[in-house]
């Protein structure tokens, strides 16, 4: 091997490093997505509604793309967490999965008296939310479960990185409106949980992202809820009341407790399924 070759090899080796690549796969995001959306700003009619959907279709789709061309370029293997031919199936039944999860948790709010409607708005309301929705479900599923989780794994194992993902998935939320530390508890517990292990249920992305985008969309665009303290305009206006741990207070239903037990219900029957497919990775130090 000559002197040139040797310390292009060790840079090499060096970027194959899951801690390295983190850092690397999240700024090279952070940036194309940053830059994406300052750029679809300057759209003309920006606010309206068909360039808002343009606008949000765009960015998915550069998402999409840095992502793919990293795991390429990078990790210099097919990206199949995104792959084609599951998409459809999977993203459907984790739009089914989120939209149902949440339909039960307002349902039983509703029967305690926590959760009443006083009206409807107009379709178009809606829009917003479903934009914001479809930006979470993708760009945090790319970042926290594709990034974040996948490489990590590698080092810690799944049990490990479980744990981990999920309590850093609530504490960023320690930044929203209205959030305490329990409503960030809260959320590494019910969505942590139930994300990842979607994502290692199946080893793609999909799933996760469906029920992601379901869960913040049928929330605030469909039940008129705040979406992780954010205060929404859905289709049904209706407020929440009752002790905060049952209604989840200002910072909406997340933060309840009949939140917390159906997703972490769900969650821990996805990691039943995930050992049973044997999709388990174990830590660095016992392989």
């Amino acid at each position: 091997m000559s002197e040139q070759t040797r310390p292009a090899g060790q840079i090499w080796k060096i970027l194959q490093f899951p801690l390295v690549r983190i850092v690397l796969a999240s700024v090279w995001l952070f940036l194309t997505v940053s830059l994406t959306q300052a750029a679809v700003k300057l759209l003309p009619a920006n606010e309206t509604i068909p360039i808002r959907l343009l606008s949000t279709a765009i960015v998915v789709v550069v998402a999409w793309a840095a992502y793919y061309a990293f795991v390429r370029a990078i990790e210099k293997r097919p990206p199949n967490e995104l792959a084609a031919s599951h998409a459809v199936g999977e993203l459907a039944m984790g739009t089914l999965i989120g939209a149902l999860l949440f339909t039960i948790v307002i349902g039983i709010l509703g029967l305690l008296g926590c959760y009443r409607i006083s009206g409807t708005n107009r379709l178009t309301a809606v829009v917003p939310v479903f934009t914001l929705a479809v930006l979470s479900g993708v760009v945090e599923e790319i970042l926290i479960r594709g990034i974040l989780f996948r490489m990590t794994e590698e080092l810690l194992g799944t049990w490990l990185t479980l744990l981990f993902s999920a309590f850093l998935f609530g504490m960023l939320h320690l930044g929203n409106p209205n959030a305490t530390f329990w409503a960030a508890l809260a959320i590494a517990i019910e969505a942590g949980i139930l994300l990842a292990a979607a994502f290692t249920m199946t080893r793609r992305l999909w799933l996760a992202i469906g029920i992601h985008f379901a869960w913040n969309f049928t929330q605030g665009g469909i039940f008129g809820v705040a979406v992780s303290g954010m205060q929404t305009s859905g289709f049904l206006r209706a407020t929440l009341s009752g002790p905060v741990l049952l209604s989840g207070g200002a910072f909406g239903a997340e933060a309840s407790i009949i939140a917390v037990i159906v997703c972490l219900t769900a969650g821990v029957y996805m990691i039943w399924k995930t050992i049973q497919k044997g999709n388990l990775v174990k830590p660095i130090w016992k392989r």
